[in-house]
């Protein structure tokens, strides 16, 4: 029996929170997709003194001074979340990343300011670096802590939901760029347009977050007078545990989401001989096919437990990455598809269902600090850096398996931290540790 003070969350309210949670992941996969996808334009706009290839790797590095600050957002924005309320963080992340990307939009190239346009380009993806430090957290929290227990997986399976829409209206933006100017019009103007599109969407999810009340957890904490003063110290002191659980399971979900939506689209066309085309419209199908499963998956932890889920999800990547990777090498149309929906589909089962077992295993008091720092940590330091582990890998080994026997490893690393996990499914989101007096 739960006495989860969300329960009786009204519909409309729950509607609203759903959007206003999902709202800033979109945006902020949006934008970085953009610029992964704009990689070749960016690198003529910002570093034209560089030849093509020293020109991309500068951008793409550019691209992971990002991650490396994600972690100082997470631990500015959990403390925030924790510390004020999850309302006030969702309000200051979109804002800070609309203010990035704006930015961004707006900068002058190479050709107008010189050696002062790329040092701006790192100022912008500083400022959304640490936007998204604080994004997955803040709109965890925010969702878990806003479901009613039972339909609690379903109402934060659309986190992810946004983060693959991100990347699939990021692809479908840049291909209508590309069809509709001349490349010479994007890399003079055009390339900015898809940057200044999510401005107006961050307004929108601002106007909805500034409209929202904060979450029934949350004010119950505030009415025991039990708001925590040091939450990332406490994080730390009490919740270790729960934070390298998280970080195992945040590493299983990062690992498979980068290596599925992220690398296998240069996989396909260096390693296997996909054309670009036809590897770009595979990466969409993936996303489309993603994007149908997530939220049955969250439903089904809503009815089965969060543990069978990604248990079946684990034993799947250990049981099917290698037929999977060699059906994929047949290099037939029908054999590439098959072999993307399957990685998609299972990718999808952990999208839908991770968010709400890591949000459960943390006390209101802490929730929005572990959530963050443990995501932030799995990102920078064990999945961001797998699409180049990837491609060194291929080369040093020759061998044109090693995804598969990465997505193995990685299935391991998600079932033996779910060995140590309890079933959170329904339980109560104010622990023991929330009510006691201070």
């Amino acid at each position: 029996m739960t006495s989860d003070v969300s329960e009786h969350v009204d519909k409309k309210d729950l509607r609203r929170s759903v959007f206003a949670g999902a709202v800033g992941v979109f945006v902020h996969w949006f934008d970085w997709a953009v610029y992964a996808y704009l990689a070749t334009t960016m690198a003529q706009v910002f570093f034209p003194e560089q030849d093509g290839t020293t020109g991309l790797l500068s951008v793409f590095a550019v691209f992971a001074v990002a991650f490396f600050v994600r972690p100082l957002g997470s631990v500015l924005f959990g403390h925030l979340g924790d510390r004020f309320g999850r309302k006030t963080t969702l309000s200051i992340v979109i804002i800070s990343m609309a203010a990035g990307t704006l930015m961004l939009g707006l900068l002058p190239g190479y050709e107008s300011v010189g050696i002062l346009a790329p040092i701006l380009l790192v100022v912008a993806r500083i400022i959304q670096g640490l936007a998204a430090g604080g994004e997955f957290g803040s709109a965890a929290a925010f969702l878990a802590e806003f479901s009613p227990p039972k339909r609690r997986g379903f109402g934060c399976s659309w986190i992810e939901f946004g983060s693959v829409g991100g990347f699939l209206c990021a692809s479908i933006v840049v291909w209508g760029l590309h069809s509709v100017f001349p490349a010479e019009t994007v890399l003079d103007w055009a390339w900015r347009l898809p940057f200044l599109l999510t401005v107006p969407l961050a307004a929108v999810g601002l106007y909805i977050r500034l409209r929202i009340e904060d979450t029934p957890e949350y004010r119950a904490l505030e009415d025991m007078n039990n708001v925590p003063s040091q939450p990332v110290v406490e994080v730390f002191r009490s919740n270790g545990r729960q934070f390298l659980q998280t970080v195992g399971i945040e590493t299983f979900m990062n690992s498979t989401f980068y290596i599925v939506l992220v690398y296998l689209i240069t996989y396909q066309e260096e390693i296997v001989g996909v054309p670009a085309d036809r590897a770009a419209l595979l990466s969409a199908a993936a996303s489309v096919v993603a994007m149908g499963i997530i939220p049955l998956s969250g439903r089904m932890s809503d009815r089965v437990g969060r543990k069978p889920v990604l248990y079946t999800a684990a034993a799947l990547l250990i049981v099917a990455a290698v037929p999977l990777f060699l059906l994929m090498q047949v290099n037939t149309t029908w054999a590439a598809f098959a072999a993307t929906f399957g990685l998609a589909a299972i990718l999808a089962v952990i999208l839908g269902t991770h968010a709400s077992a890591v949000a459960e295993l943390f006390p209101t008091r802490t929730r929005q600090s572990g959530l963050s720092m443990a995501y932030s940590v799995a990102g920078a330091f064990f999945a961001g850096t797998l699409p180049y582990l990837m491609t060194w890998l291929i080369s040093l080994t020759g061998s044109s398996m090693v995804p598969a026997f990465t997505m193995i490893v990685i299935g391991v690393i998600g079932a033996v931290t779910l060995r140590t996990m309890p079933e959170t499914s329904g339980s109560d989101l104010l622990h023991e540790s929330d009510r006691a007096p201070r």
